[in-house]
C-alpha cells in the first residue's frame, strides 16, 4: 500500500503556468518541475513569467541580499 497517493487531476480553480508548453493550465496537467503555481486566477497564472521576472529583479537589487564586494572585505 502506497503511503502517498499520486495526484493525477487538479482541483477546479487551481491555475498553473506550464514552463514546458508555455501555457496556462487549470489543475496540474504537467509535472511539478515544469510549472509555476498554483495561482487563484487564470490571469495570475498568465502573468507567472512577469511575476517571476519582477521578483528576480527585486532580489538582485536588494542590498540586504548581497555580500560586501571582495575589494571592500576586511
Amino acid at each position: 500500500m502506497a503511503l502517498f497517493k499520486k495526484r493525477t487531476t487538479g482541483k477546479p480553480g487551481e491555475w498553473y503556468y506550464c514552463l514546458k508548453h508555455q501555457k496556462v493550465e487549470e489543475g496540474p496537467e504537467c509535472p511539478a518541475k515544469n510549472r509555476f503555481g498554483p495561482y487563484t486566477t487564470r490571469e495570475e497564472a498568465a502573468r507567472a513569467m512577469d511575476t517571476a521576472h519582477e521578483r528576480n529583479l527585486e532580489w538582485e537589487t536588494d542590498p540586504k541580499w548581497h555580500d560586501t564586494p571582495r575589494d571592500q572585505a576586511p
